[in-house]
């Protein structure tokens, strides 16, 4: 807490001489005989005013009050106000607390923000809680002059605003993450996409080997991130949802689904291929019984030689709903002009998408029809083409 300066008054000097007049005064009463010297009277310096010392005196104390009255206020205004941000009280502000930051770097940003009034009261608090190494970085919001109790408890909780977070959902492809990206945290989405090349992160994230086209597509992973005290760029960012997906993805068992798959359907899969397939499931699911029935049809569908027929593979390309016309174009990723997989994956899967890829449904199935359309719902699955267009012909008549 500052303290407020003082101020000293300057010393007052006051001087004051005694005049004598020696001469004496020509009096026609006077006799003009000579004096005895006994009988002439010295005249003497007249004595200090009492009343000027009073005066004086008053005006000492007057200073004095003035100082102290001074003093007051200024003490009451720093109880109200933030040190150093003269916010009052019940203001709120937002402060950011750096990743690495000591209790003392900590006390000193709160201090400057006006949220607490004494760094030594809240280093008290925080050797109190034990709390010194359980700080979280982020970017808070407080209000002045809260408690430093109140204040501790968020910082161990952590950050309580979105200031600096990223929210991914899942099935989301690279173009549209970094589009996310520059609302979010005000990174250009055209230099995210310039970042975003596998062959930059391969040699620190080595289940990036293979993929085609230098592409990312698969592996930005979805969840909330906050980059709250951190250095924000297109580095950071995609780092950090490769770091994700390493510690979400990288523990499920890819050797055992590849067994698997073999096993039952005769196919050869890498890990890659089954991200590939999953992001296929993501984008044709709606609920979570949809997943390992639709992974199964895309298994059979390959397990025979067949195309496999999804429109949400155009869509990935066109960035649009699918119309009859555009299953014409020809493209590496229209899958009903070419069988197999894509070449790159269509976005980002979810785990419960990757988890059907990789242990799917065993079924007989060859088609789907999945359809969510206002209060309409069908999710219907056919061993044959006949039944198949009877879903359908069943489902026009329904929405007539």
């Amino acid at each position: 807490m500052a303290t407020p300066q003082e101020s000293q008054s300057p010393q007052q000097r006051m001087s004051r001489g005694a005049h004598f007049d020696n001469t004496q005064t020509n009096n026609p009463r006077q006799s003009s005989r000579v004096q005895s010297p006994r009988s002439y009277q010295r005249p003497t310096a007249p004595k200090k005013s009492n009343g000027l010392q009073l005066r004086i005196i008053a005006i000492v104390i007057a200073l004095v009050c003035v100082a102290v009255a001074g003093f007051v206020i200024h003490s009451c205004m720093n109880s109200q106000q933030g040190n150093n941000g003269g916010l009052s009280a019940g203001k709120e502000v937002t402060v950011t607390i750096a990743e690495g930051s000591g209790a003392q770097v900590v006390a000193k940003s709160l201090l400057d923000a006006g949220v607490i009034s004494s760094s030594e009261d809240f280093l008290k608090e925080l050797t109190l809680k034990n709390a010194d190494s359980n700080l979280k970085p982020g970017t808070y919001s407080f209000v002045t002059g809260m408690s430093v109790k109140d204040v501790v408890r968020q910082l161990v909780e952590g950050p309580n605003t979105g200031a600096n977070k990223l929210s991914v959902p899942e099935g989301l492809t690279v173009k549209k993450t970094a589009a996310l990206v520059e609302k979010s945290l005000g990174i250009k989405a055209d230099d995210f996409l310039a970042q975003a090349k596998a062959s930059k992160y391969v040699h620190d994230f080595p289940f990036l080997q293979g993929v085609a086209d230098d592409s990312l597509e698969g592996f930005l992973c979805p969840k909330t991130y906050d980059f709250s005290g951190k250095e924000i760029t297109a580095d950071s960012v995609i780092r950090a949802m490769l770091n994700q997906y390493e510690l979400e993805y990288g523990s499920l068992n890819f050797e055992a689904a590849r067994a698997n798959i073999q096993s039952s359907y005769g196919i050869s899969m890498s890990d890659y291929q089954i991200l590939t397939l999953a992001s296929m499931v993501e984008r044709e699911a709606v609920t979570q019984d949809d997943r390992p029935l639709v992974s199964s049809v895309f298994y059979n569908r390959l397990k025979q030689g067949m195309a496999l027929q999804s429109d949400a593979t155009m869509g990935y390309v066109l960035e649009r709903e699918v119309k009859a016309d555009d299953l014409k174009t020809q493209s590496p990723y229209n899958t009903y002009l070419n069988k197999g997989l894509t070449p790159t994956p269509i976005c980002t899967p979810s785990i419960a998408s990757l988890k059907a890829a990789m242990e799917p449904a065993s079924t007989d199935y060859l088609y789907f029809f999945i359809v969510e359309n206002g209060s309409y719902s069908n999710h219907s699955f056919s061993k044959t083409y006949e039944e198949h267009q009877q879903v359908i012909e069943a489902a026009k008549k329904a929405q007539s």
